[in-house]
C-alpha cells in the first residue's frame, strides 16, 4: 500500500481545501515544484495532483504546474486530476510524463467516456469517487448527486480501470480521521483496487487502512496531515511495507 502525497494546485499555488471549499483554504507553498521535490526526498513513491482551478473550469489550468513537475521527476509515478473531461487533455497529460489521469465528475456525467479512456490508455485511467453521505459528488464538489457511489464503481468493473480514488468529501481536509469502513466497504463491492482519500490523519489511519489492504485497498492519499506534521510520510511508508510483509 502506496501513502501518496497529495499536492493541490490553485492558482498556481499548493493549497489545501477544507470539504473541498475553494473559499477555505490554507496556501502552503507558493513553489510547488519544490513541494514536490519535499516529498520525494521524503520517500514518495508517487504523487497526487489536484489542479483545483481546472476541477471548477472544467479544463486544465494549473498544466504548466503539472508538466514542470513531470519534467523535474521523469522517473516518479504521478497521478493528476482536475479538470478531465477529454480524450485530448488525458493524452496531453500522458505525453508529458504523468502516469496515471483521474477522471472524476465526467466519470459520473458520462460513465461511457472511462471506457472509451480506458480502450484508448489502457492502464493509466484512475475513476475519481468523491462522495458526501454515500452520494457521488461533482463539478470540484460543487454539486451533490443521487447517484450512490457503490452503484457507480461497479459500472465501471470491466472497464479496465487501475484503481478508483475515494473521498470522503465530510473527513477531508478536517483531520479527523480517515473512513476506513466506507472504503473497504466500496473496495469489496466493487472489484476494483482502491486508494483512500479524506481524513489521513495519523499514523493510527494508516494502521487501520494498511490492516485492512486485502480488502482491495492499494494506498492512502495524505494532504494537511503531512503539511502540518501529524503524520510523517517516510514512517508512514514503512509503516504500510512492514505490515504488508507480516501478511
Amino acid at each position: 500500500m502506496l501513502v501518496i502525497p497529495a499536492i493541490d494546485l490553485k492558482d498556481g499555488q499548493c493549497v489545501r481545501l477544507r470539504q473541498g471549499l475553494m473559499e477555505d483554504s490554507t496556501v502552503f507553498s507558493d513553489d510547488p515544484v519544490a513541494m514536490a521535490t519535499k516529498w520525494v526526498e521524503a520517500g514518495a513513491r508517487r504523487l497526487h495532483l489536484v489542479d483545483l482551478n481546472g476541477a471548477f473550469a472544467g479544463e486544465p489550468i494549473n498544466g504548466d504546474i503539472v508538466r514542470a513537475i513531470a519534467s523535474a521527476y521523469p522517473d516518479l509515478s504521478i497521478q493528476i486530476g482536475g479538470g478531465i473531461r477529454s480524450l485530448d487533455t488525458i493524452r496531453a497529460y500522458l505525453y508529458a510524463g504523468v502516469e496515471f489521469v483521474i477522471i472524476g465528475t465526467k466519470a459520473a456525467k458520462d460513465p461511457q467516456f472511462v471506457f472509451d479512456a480506458c480502450a484508448e490508455f489502457p492502464g493509466h485511467i484512475i475513476v475519481g469517487l468523491d462522495a458526501k453521505d454515500g452520494k457521488v459528488a461533482t463539478d470540484g464538489w460543487a454539486e451533490v448527486s443521487q447517484i450512490d457511489v457503490i452503484d457507480l464503481a461497479r459500472k465501471f468493473k470491466d472497464a479496465g480501470v487501475s484503481a478508483i480514488v475515494y473521498t470522503d468529501i465530510s473527513r477531508d481536509g478536517m483531520m479527523q480521521g480517515v473512513n476506513v469502513d466506507a472504503t473497504a466497504r466500496l473496495a469489496n463491492a466493487c472489484g476494483i483496487e482502491v486508494i483512500a482519500s479524506g481524513g489521513v490523519t495519523d499514523l493510527e489511519d494508516v494502521r487501520a487502512l494498511a490492516q485492512v489492504a486485502a480488502a482491495g485497498i492499494c494506498g492512502a492519499i495524505t494532504g494537511r496531515a503531512i503539511y502540518e506534521g501529524t503524520l510523517d510520510l517516510r514512517e508512514a511508508q514503512q509503516l504500510c511495507d512492514e505490515l504488508v510483509k507480516q501478511r
